[in-house]
């Protein structure tokens, strides 16, 4: 069993070693995540329109 004083220094150490991200960069990045959903979005709902027209057309032929 670890004794929890050296854990929680090891545990430290390794937080220190952790190269985080600049603001300039979390940004940057999370501008693009949020254009490539709203691109996902805009794909996914022409796709899904055109879809359900060409089904209603088919739908369209039973009348």
């Amino acid at each position: 069993m670890a004794n929890p004083f050296n854990f929680l220094q090891d545990v430290r150490a390794e937080a220190n070693k952790v190269t985080w991200p600049t603001r300039r960069e979390t940004l940057i990045t999370t501008g693009l995540v949020a254009l490539m959903v709203f691109m996902a979005a805009l794909f996914f709902v022409s796709v899904d329109q055109i879809i359900r027209l060409a089904v209603g057309f088919i739908l369209s032929f039973g009348r």
